[in-house]
């Protein structure tokens, strides 16, 4: 990598990744200056001060298009939206603008893991990361997940392998990235509040095996219909799953057991008797993930051991209390409709819906489909309840209820014994609460009360 001494480079955005992009910055000599839209009152001094430690400048309360323009190189955090002015405008000027997690790429020389898509990424990674630990292997399970890239960047750099979460917001600065493996799960509508348009979305999660090629591998789940028409010319070696045995699957459900076989290999075979984990998209992803593992060549009894043991991730359908014989599930990470859906169509319980959030411009239709002759009835809350509300009219009775708590209330007084409440948000969290995982805790805590009642 270039020398970064007495270079000028602007970080945007100030959290964990500013913050370690500082340290290493500011470690190479560079002369940095971090900028957030945040005014410092809002943002958590400790970090604040741990910027100024560094000898970096901070700017706060909005980026300043002269300080971006002045700059040799600028670097987003993610999240930060890409098309503000100062970033357009520096790049007008020539100057380089990328990613964190791009930036974190290139430093780094230990084989990447990357795994996208709309829903489910999370809880693949982390699955992947345990078989690892679980085969003696050392790994960094980070990205869109937990821990940014740059932390395991700014470090030793001692793991096996890295196995990160990519969103489609990273993938979008991406130039050089190139896995060793990437795994694409799914594709369906989602931040079209971010996107022109569904197909700029699309392409965007594509990107992620843009630069690989011969020696390296792609897995993909057959059962999308964009993904199955994927056929990479670079010369990577495709690697594909589906629900149903099927000509080019290399791997499938049989009678409850997974089926996977690399390069006409005899098949391997295992259980899914039992898995904690629920609804039919989380073995389809298991399908993947088990792909995934044997190109690492991970015993299959290591694989097998993870299956079994593996609980999953905080609010991702997550059994939550069984109260008065009505079960209460979180799925708040469901946010958006496709997620939803799979959440509703996990069930064949009667279900009371808690539904709602900040919209994120997809029509709900899909989500009122699945739920039709599922769902008893719904409680809405959030900005976009109304929308829902328009969405459910005619179809299932549905109530209005102003926070969570509410929510939780009504849903249990909807509910007979051997139904489900369910919470699956078909939207993001940030009108209500800072992320789906405190919306989930809110949920959790709610439905604790109730016990206690």
């Amino acid at each position: 990598m270039r020398s970064f001494k007495k270079k000028k480079v602007v970080v945007v955005g100030l959290g964990v990744s500013g913050l370690w992009l500082a340290r290493w910055l500011a470690g190479q000599g560079a002369d940095v200056t971090v900028s957030e839209k945040k005014p410092e009152n809002d943002l958590d001094p400790d970090i604040c001060a741990d910027i100024r430690k560094l000898g970096s400048k901070l700017e706060t309360g909005g980026h300043r298009k002269d300080s971006l323009l002045n700059a040799e190189m600028v670097i987003v955090s993610p999240g930060v939206p890409h098309d503000m002015e100062p970033l357009n405008a520096a790049l007008k000027k020539g100057i380089p603008v990328t990613g964190e997690f791009e930036f974190a790429s290139r430093i780094i020389d230990t084989p990447v893991i990357a795994v996208t898509g709309t829903n489910g990424k999370s809880t693949v990674v982390a699955f992947l990361g345990n078989v690892l630990e679980n085969a003696g292997l050392k790994v960094f399970v980070g990205g869109n997940i937990g821990t940014p890239m740059m932390v395991y960047a700014a470090g030793e750099r001692k793991a096996d392998y890295v196995v990160a979460e990519v969103s489609s917001f990273q993938l979008d600065t991406m130039e050089t990235f190139c896995p060793y493996i990437s795994m694409i799960l799914n594709l369906s509508p989602d931040h079209l509040d971010r996107y022109a348009d569904y197909e700029s979305y699309v392409q965007s999660k594509l990107r992620i095996f843009r630069n690989q090629g011969p020696g390296q591998y792609l897995v993909l789940n057959d059962d999308d219909k964009i993904l199955s028409s994927i056929s990479p010319a670079s010369g990577v070696s495709v690697l594909r799953y589906g629900i149903r045995k099927k000509e080019g699957r290399h791997a499938f459900l049989e009678t409850k057991k997974v089926q996977a076989s690399l390069n006409g290999k005899d098949p391997v075979y295992f259980s899914l008797e039992s898995i904690k984990l629920h609804g039919e998209h989380n073995r389809e992803n298991i399908l993947g993930a088990v792909l995934v593992c044997l190109t690492l060549g991970i015993e299959p009894d290591v694989i097998q051991k993870s299956i079994d043991d593996f609980k999953g991730l905080p609010s991702r359908l997550e059994q939550v209390a069984e109260v008065d014989g009505v079960m209460f599930y979180n799925d708040s990470k469901a946010t958006n409709i496709a997620a939803a859906v799979k959440a509703v169509k996990s069930f064949d319980q009667p279900l009371i819906l808690i539904s709602g959030g900040r919209h994120k411009g997809a029509d709900y239709a899909p989500l009122v489909k699945a739920a039709e002759g599922k769902v008893k009835c719904a409680v809405l809350l959030g900005e976009a309840k109304q929308l829902l509300a328009a969405s459910f009219e005619g179809v299932f009775p549905f109530s209005m209820a102003k926070d969570m708590e509410e929510a939780v209330s009504m849903s249990f007084s909807f509910a007979n014994r051997g139904d489900v409440v369910l919470l699956a948000p078909a939207c993001s969290s940030f009108d209500m609460f800072s992320n789906f995982l405190e919306r989930g805790k809110v949920f959790r805590d709610a439905v604790e009360r109730l016990g206690y009642g």
